[in-house]
């Protein structure tokens, strides 16, 4: 378990003591969205923080440093896990969350260093399970602010099966997923996102495997927020970590992060000066898809997408297609566009969806319960029944 914040204790939600059972935070009288959980403010299924905690804003005086652990950071030198790290760190101080409100839980993975390096909560886990232990700790305090750190290999091999069982239950988490396409943290083997012919260490012939495309993946367990950014541009990845944060449910953030040690360069097509503009297509709501410095467009020539020239008179704007990030049936056909030589690579959101969340159900459901059967009785319940006492 990482360590808390410097000077600062946990701030207990009303009603919950030292070693006692938490109880979930008061809400105002008349703002809460009917069927929604105490602690929900109206219109939102994002838990509201406790009163002693400062609300929205709270954190606005604190800087990148103090979200700064006083470890070590031990990754190899130019790895892009820093920009990752220091991006979230910058981010941080501006979404108004009190330090000891926030929680960073990782599996195991180069990626999964990260909570030592925040000033805030945080748990090394178990590999794959990050989404497990975070399900837990968000069904039980819904008012914490929970980010899920994880790496290709943590989140698609062993804990693939966590991973698509979050997504579709859309708790109200981040999850960041370091893509290196390799295992870096046990040098340099494959891993399940790894392209074919790939050789490494445990592939000394070439990779026969076909690799996952996690926005497909994401896409196809209906998750509620899904986005793609890369770590050698740290503007595009604060704007898309914002707005994984604010979407209430599920941020699923897949970031191309280059393994300058066992892995160099997978992603310098679409992150590089010289080939990003022709590689790398930035989508967004409600504007039509063109890259290549506005040059280049994207048309459906009926389910096929078709790259068309913008200066050679033939098309214009009006012929591209206009992305809706609302529409499913879109997101997964701009989300197919995977690694195709004749297509750019596409980044920023392809899906949102407003969807209530689990831990909204969860306790709604709870209230539900206790509305119309009371509040349990533990030692009535362990005494019903037939009882036998056991002698020596």
């Amino acid at each position: 378990m990482a360590d808390s914040p410097k000077g600062k204790k946990p701030t207990l939600p009303p009603g919950m003591q030292p070693g006692k059972k938490p109880t979930l935070p008061p809400q105002p009288a008349g703002k809460r969205k009917p069927g929604s959980p105490p602690g929900v403010a109206a219109g939102t299924t994002r838990p509201v923080l406790p009163p002693d905690t400062g609300g929205d804003g709270a954190s606005a005086h604190l800087t990148r440093k103090d979200f700064a652990s006083d470890q070590d950071v031990r990754w190899c030198p130019g790895c892009g896990d820093y920009a990752i790290l220091a991006t979230v760190q910058r981010l941080l101080p501006e979404l108004g969350v009190p330090r000891e409100n926030i929680v960073f839980i990782s599996g195991i993975g180069c990626s999964s260093r990260f909570p030592y390096y925040m000033e805030t909560y945080g748990m090394h886990s178990i590999h794959g399970r990050a989404p497990a232990i975070a399900t837990g700790l968000k069904a039980s305090r819904p008012e914490l602010d929970v980010w899920i750190i994880t790496g290709d290999g943590d989140a698609l091999s062993i804990g693939g099966n966590h991973l698509i069982h979050i997504l579709r239950r859309n708790l109200n988490v981040q999850i960041l997923l370091f893509n290196n396409q390799i295992y870096g943290l046990t040098k340099g083997q494959y891993s399940p996102t790894s392209e074919q012919g790939k050789i490494t260490k445990s592939t000394p012939y070439g990779s026969i495997d076909y690799p996952f495309n996690p926005i497909s993946l994401a896409l196809g367990a209906h998750g509620t927020f899904v986005a793609r950014t890369m770590d050698r541009d740290p503007k595009h990845m604060k704007e898309i970590l914002r707005q994984a944060h604010d979407h209430p449910g599920t941020g699923f953030v897949e970031i191309y992060q280059n393994c300058n040690i066992f892995n160099d360069g997978a992603f310098f097509p679409f992150t590089e000066k010289d080939t990003k503009p022709e590689r790398a297509l930035f989508i967004e709501h409600n504007r039509p898809l063109t890259f290549a410095n506005g040059t280049r467009g994207l048309r459906l020539d009926g389910w096929r997408l078709q790259v068309i020239d913008l200066q050679g008179g033939d098309w214009s704007i009006d012929d591209c297609l206009v992305y809706d990030e609302t529409s499913r049936e879109l997101s997964g056909l701009i989300g197919r566009m995977f690694w195709e030589p004749d297509l750019p690579q596409p980044f920023g959101v392809f899906y949102r969806e407003e969807r209530r969340t689990y831990e909204d159900l969860l306790h709604t459901q709870i209230e539900g319960l206790i509305e119309k059967r009371g509040r349990g009785d533990l030692d009535a319940l362990l005494h019903q029944g037939d009882t036998w006492v056991i002698e020596d």
